[in-house]
């Protein structure tokens, strides 16, 4: 199975390297950029054929690894 998570500051934390990176667009002539937010990606095969058992293992490397719970949100995608 296929999976991709996607991890991202939950709205309210601060994210200085999106702000960063969004005021150089500015100055680099890139105007109407707003809102910028970093995301990080993860993409990896897991061999589980069942998709109650994949979804669970997923959540459960989210909170304990891939993201921080207290201050990140996470999504995750399953393909088979």
């Amino acid at each position: 199975m296929k999976v991709s998570v996607e991890v991202g500051l939950k709205q309210g934390v601060l994210d200085p390297e999106a702000v960063t990176i969004e005021r150089s667009l500015l100055h680099l002539g890139f105007e109407g950029v707003s809102g910028m937010r970093k995301t990080r990606v993860f993409k990896f095969d897991l061999a589980v054929s069942d998709r109650g058992a994949a979804e669970a293992a997923v959540k459960a490397m989210c909170e304990k690894l891939l993201a921080n719970p207290v201050i990140e949100n996470y999504r995750y995608r399953l393909e088979e």
